[in-house]
């Protein structure tokens, strides 16, 4: 049986189960990126400490979520905890959804690692849980409506792989983990073959199927009606001399609602459809995400989602 559409995208957007510590390039992005943020910490003392003179003795705290949403960086914090010699004590796991005052971990070590530690731990899960927590509101007020359309997020990331876990946590899609992920033929990749993108799209299609060996999708971006069909009618002859179910993808960016339709009643009209998945993408806002799903795509990405995230108001308590 031939998978479905909403099969065929989450193949090919839907990336995160592989970002887990297990995984040795998500493991050392983590150890790096954790090493960026404490460098310039580790490299002097803790004034506020010293002035205080704090004794050095062993105590507890708390990590708690003051709102509601989806929890997200546990297991990377857990991991910062523990290089630091801290004992740790899960209560919640990464992805599940957390009320305020529940108590997401507790973690044992000297007074002075916990603070240390506390503002680097408490921005890594603050900014997880908040890209968690808007992918899955997202991805849920369209499946209350009966959208088939899934929720993306894109490469305009901060904070790389870690941005995708979040996503991934929060039932979003990841689109590509990295530039070799996948084989996505932007405009300025266009640009440098012919002068137009309806005229560019199939020799460059042409040449990225031919190459695309282990490449998790191929996908091109087209901003016009010309550009869309030129690319779904070369994908259709691909497709049909021997593609099976590889997903093709053609993104229309900076399209209206209105020209999405269009596009897709065309695509519909001229039996490129079944040969194609349909993402939409460019200044796509939560105000707009229902009327793109209401014109039929298969996907919307959203840069927001990472670039622009609000961190999950969560606190630690030392005692």
């Amino acid at each position: 049986m031939s998978p479905t559409r909403e099969q065929r995208v989450e193949t090919a957007l839907f990336r995160g189960a592989s970002l887990t510590l297990a995984n040795t390039a998500y493991a050392e992005a983590l150890r790096g990126f954790l090493d960026a943020l404490l460098q310039m910490d580790a490299a002097s003392e803790d004034s506020t400490v010293r002035a205080l003179g704090l004794r050095d003795r062993r105590g507890s705290a708390a990590v708690v979520a003051r709102e509601g949403g989806v929890v997200a960086g546990l297991t990377e914090l857990n991991f910062l905890l523990g290089r630091g010699g801290v004992q740790v004590e899960l209560r919640k796991q990464d992805g599940d959804v957390v009320q305020p005052d529940d108590v997401l971990l507790v973690a044992e070590g000297t007074e002075s690692k916990l603070l240390a530690l506390e503002r680097v731990g408490l921005n890594l899960l603050q900014r997880m849980s908040g890209i968690a927590t808007t992918s899955r509101c997202l991805q849920e007020r369209l499946r209350s409506r009966s959208f088939p359309t899934k929720v993306v997020g894109t490469r305009k990331t901060l904070w790389g792989l870690l941005d995708k876990r979040a996503l991934h946590l929060g039932s979003g899609g990841t689109h590509r983990l990295s530039l070799a992920d996948a084989i996505l033929v932007k405009n300025n990749h266009l640009a440098l073959l012919r002068g137009r993108e309806e005229d560019a799209a199939p020799p460059a299609i042409e040449r990225a199927w031919k190459r695309r060996g282990d490449s998790a999708f191929i996908e091109v971006e087209v901003r016009s009606e010309a550009g869309a069909r030129a690319a779904a009618q070369a994908f259709r002859r691909l497709r049909q001399d021997g593609g099976g179910d590889y997903p093709c993808l053609v993104m229309l960016d900076n399209t209206s609602p209105e020209e999405t339709g269009a596009i897709i009643e065309m695509l519909r009209r001229e039996d490129l459809w079944d040969d194609t998945l349909v993402e939409a993408s460019g200044r796509i806002s939560e105000a707009s995400l229902e009327a793109y799903a209401e014109a039929g795509v298969d996907a919307v990405s959203m840069g927001a989602l990472t670039h622009s995230a609000r961190a999950l108001d969560i606190s630690q308590k030392v005692s």
